[in-house]
């Protein structure tokens, strides 16, 4: 059933959910293959964990037990994490391609140049709104290689220079996302390279299957951290989506990790790209698209077309999804900028931010008390949010949090 509140936010309840382990997704996900992921991406020499910041009076504030963040910005110095996916993927590729175990290998010994006389140099090609395309052009030049990224209409310059500054040819469309994927698809065809995507489709889901097991590795770090500090296994994790590798990602980690009694998931878009919402409120359990050239400033999360895999995960494992109004990723952007107290200051982009965003929503406005109901999110609720970027547009975050643009309706 489709829920409205106010005018800034629609959820629905998942009807799919079922808790039960499903192997047949989950064991790409295992923990031995994650570690090995892991332990592949920290033998570059950049590697560090990013920190899981504990806002413990932001927790106290909202009334529940506990709030971390995990800070995306501080990743392999990219502002965004990405690049976990693209170093992994195209990592696997250059494995399978020299016939070798990706889990025998090192970045390094990726970089000789062995290597590079056998393979001769590659090109990657990718369709982004930055920061996808930035970490696979950024781990494409690492391991001497060549990379073509195209962009969306309307991305924002600042986010194609970056692009270009890791060496990479790249341009900006006048399309919208999705179709930019499909150019992509058609341009690698045409001229033999490799596409790095993280949405699949029927005949493309290896790549995307990787760069998902990329991202899961965060979810391996958060969990050795939470361990480390003492922090409790969380109840409830937001996760914001495109096309949902990366919040399927993270779901079937930690649903794998805790089983038996996995955190609650909730999945959050932008109203402008609300696939999984749409999708969820399809009483068939379809997959649902948005078309168009969704305007929103959350530009990682304006994909209209869910990953097949992602979809199927999700469809399973996450309990509502959330359509968000711009004014909720603003929210969530000051919130994270204007910490309480001694809690950690967190510069958060508009993609990264609107977990927080709606958390806030939820619990600071009595309206929404019979959401919290359904969601079992209370005074006990241990919350995890991941900040997925920094300011990847500075311009545009210093609008959102100095000068008040996208307040609340």
């Amino acid at each position: 059933m489709q829920n409205t509140i106010k005018s800034d936010i629609k959820w629905v309840k998942n009807v799919f959910y079922d808790p039960v382990y499903n192997d047949q997704e989950l064991h790409f996900f295992q923990e031995k293959k994650i570690k090995g992921v892991y332990d592949f991406q920290k033998t570059h020499n950049d590697y560090s964990e990013t920190p899981l910041s504990h806002l413990k009076n932001l927790a106290e504030y909202l009334d529940v037990a506990d709030i971390r963040v995990k800070d995306e910005s501080y990743r392999f110095g990219l502002n965004a994490f990405k690049v976990m996916g693209g170093i992994y993927a195209v990592g696997k590729y250059l494995a399978d391609r020299l016939g070798k175990k990706i889990e025998e290998l090192s970045f390094q010994e990726l970089q000789s140049p062995r290597v590079k006389e056998e393979l001769g140099e590659l090109t990657f090609i990718s369709a982004t709104d930055g920061n996808h395309g930035r970490g696979v052009a950024w781990a494409a030049r690492e391991l001497g290689h060549r990379s073509v990224i195209y962009m969306p209409k309307g991305s924002a310059r600042v986010r194609l220079e970056a692009i270009r500054n890791e060496g990479a040819v790249a341009h900006i469309t006048e399309l919208n996302y999705d179709d930019a994927v499909r150019m992509c698809a058609d341009v690698a065809t045409e001229n033999g390279w490799i596409m790095v995507q993280d949405t699949a489709w029927k005949g493309y889901d290896h790549i995307p299957l990787w760069i998902m097991q990329g991202y899961a590795s965060m979810g391996k770090e958060i969990v050795e951290q939470l361990l480390r500090d003492g922090g409790e296994q969380p109840t409830h994790i937001f996760l914001q989506a495109g096309v949902g590798s990366f919040a399927a990602a993270i779901t079937a980690y930690m649903v794998q990790h805790y089983q038996g009694n996995p955190p609650i998931v909730v999945v959050v878009e932008p109203d402008q790209a609300d696939c999984y919402y749409k999708s969820f409120a399809n009483k068939e359990g379809k997959r649902e698209t948005v078309t168009g050239m969704m305007d929103t400033i959350m530009a990682g999360l304006a994909c209209g077309e869910p990953n097949t895999r992602a979809f199927r995960i999700l469809k399973q494992y996450a309990k509502a999804a959330f359509s968000c109004d711009d004014s909720i990723a603003a929210l969530g952007m000051r919130i994270y900028g204007s910490p309480m107290k001694d809690d950690p200051h967190v510069v958060s982009g508009e993609s990264g931010s609107a977990p927080l965003g709606l958390l806030y929503y939820l619990r600071k406005f009595k309206e929404n008390q019979k959401v919290c109901v359904e969601l079992s999110l209370d005074s006990e609720s241990r919350i995890l949010l991941i900040s997925t970027e920094g300011d990847t547009d500075p311009v545009h975050y210093r609008k959102v949090v100095w000068e008040g643009s996208c307040p609340l309706k």
